[in-house]
């Protein structure tokens, strides 16, 4: 079952990898198919969980961006308002 995320403002998977869970089995996945040998079926296969995987390292990223500018805004002006005390 998924779950909204409305921080993410996506719906979040209760078994979604970390980043770093998400980056080594990406790398995993490329490895395999760089390496050949798998029949055109796997090779989809693997594409697409490969996409998969790399959409979900690109939201950590992009979490990790808002967060980082959220907290360099805070330090230069000390009255702004964090992205956590938003009213919804």
């Amino acid at each position: 079952m998924s779950v909204a995320d409305p921080k993410v403002g996506r719906v979040a998977d209760e078994k979604a990898p970390s980043y770093e869970q998400a980056r080594e089995e990406l790398t995993e996945v490329v490895r395999r198919l760089e390496t050949g040998g798998l029949t055109l079926e796997q090779s989809i296969e693997l594409w697409e969980r490969g996409e998969k995987l790399a959409a979900i390292c690109e939201e950590w990223l992009q979490g990790a961006r808002v967060k980082l500018a959220a907290a360099m805004a805070r330090r230069s002006d000390p009255t702004a308002a964090s992205p956590d005390d938003a009213p919804f």
